[in-house]
């Protein structure tokens, strides 16, 4: 998982660590530790400083997890690296309430544990290294809740803004792309605030400030895009991307009649879709399938005699929104999908071109 190292699972929920967060790992113990330096082994308690420190974050995560799962949304994992960390969720809430509520769920869980250590902090009869790692996590989740409530994207404040968007506009893309584009002008700014000082004075404290705006301008810029690329697919089923002159011949076809007819054509075809009469999905005849059949005994032998089952994956309903077809050729490797109705009737072949063509002509006729 793009080099992702995979430790376990939480709750059924895969956990994966980047490599660069060994490198925080490292930096934030060094800098914890030297906070430690009157007391005993300060390196372990800056390490389990640092460790604490990221398990917070991963609280902040599972939070955004429950939720989705209290809603039927599968997580596919939870992934820390350097700037934090990410749930990858299975897809979006069917609501917008649901959205909010999945993106607000870090942030509470973050200002709960910013209370919660504050409250044993000062309830400790004593000050020492342990007062100071209550210090520094609950100051850090404080950090972390505030810090999340940005309202731009890919931050849990811009998804919450999305939610509002969707809920006044009814489109959740709408809802995407303006906090895409609220998330793009605060990386600019945050990107400003660390080089400004770097070119004018040569401070470079706030180059951190830099890298953050790149992360958020770099990602709210892509989920803004991945929402003009939804909108184009709204309204469009499986069954718009058929191919009008798609492989298709009957059961009760011959042979020779079929050989005559189709592979003499400019098709170019190497596998073709059989139905019966009711027009009905039987299977698919591959062209080579011919060769171990005599020429001599074409005329004899029906279409229907040499029909081979379709893998069940590679068949969708008509009915089945297109982008979730665009999705399911990504995710198995394939070109092409069959297409029927409910009622078993087969509606045709889509292939990845024709998903493009159709994109391309509804681009035209769609008014600027």
């Amino acid at each position: 998982m793009n080099g992702n190292i995979r430790v376990g699972n939480l709750f059924g929920i895969p956990f994966y660590i980047n490599p660069s967060w060994f490198v925080v790992l490292a930096l934030v113990t060094w800098v914890y530790g030297t906070q430690f330096s009157a007391a005993g082994a300060p390196w372990l308690w800056g390490l389990a400083t640092a460790l604490l420190l990221f398990a917070s974050v991963l609280a902040h995560e599972l939070g955004h997890s429950f939720v989705a799962l209290s809603q039927g949304i599968r997580v596919h994992s939870i992934t820390l690296f350097l700037f934090g960390g990410i749930a990858s969720l299975e897809k979006e809430s069917k609501t917008p309430a649901g959205a909010f509520w999945v993106a607000i769920a870090g942030p509470l869980v973050s200002i709960f544990l910013f209370l919660l250590f504050t409250a044993i902090r000062i309830s400790l009869p004593w000050s020492g290294a342990l007062a100071v790692v209550l210090g520094v996590l609950a100051y850090v989740n404080l950090a972390l809740a505030l810090f999340n409530l940005i309202p731009g994207l890919p931050l849990d404040g811009g998804n919450i803004l999305k939610a509002l968007v969707w809920k006044v506009t009814g489109n959740p893309n709408k809802g995407i792309v303006f906090a895409g584009r609220v998330g793009q002008i605060f990386g600019w700014v945050a990107i400003a605030s660390g080089l400004v000082p770097l070119l004018l004075t040569g401070n470079s404290s706030n180059l951190w400030n830099a890298l953050i705006g790149l992360f958020l301008l770099q990602n709210a810029g892509r989920a803004a895009q991945y929402a003009t690329v939804q909108e184009q697919f709204t309204g469009l089923t499986a069954a718009d991307a058929v191919l009008p002159n798609g492989p298709i011949v009957s059961a009760n076809l011959s042979l020779r009649a079929f050989a005559d007819q189709r592979i003499l054509s400019a098709d170019n075809w190497r596998k073709f879709l059989v139905t019966d009469d009711a027009g009905r999905l039987l299977g698919e005849v591959a062209i080579d399938a011919l060769q171990t059949i005599p020429v001599e005994r074409w005329s004899e032998m029906q279409m229907g005699e040499l029909v081979q089952p379709i893998e069940q994956s590679r068949i969708v309903p008509s009915s089945q929104p297109l982008l979730e077809v665009v999705k399911l050729l990504e995710e198995k490797q394939i070109s092409a999908l069959t297409v029927i109705r409910e009622n078993g009737i087969l509606v045709g072949l889509l292939e990845k071109p024709a998903i493009l063509e159709l994109l391309q002509n509804r681009a035209k006729t769609t008014p600027a």
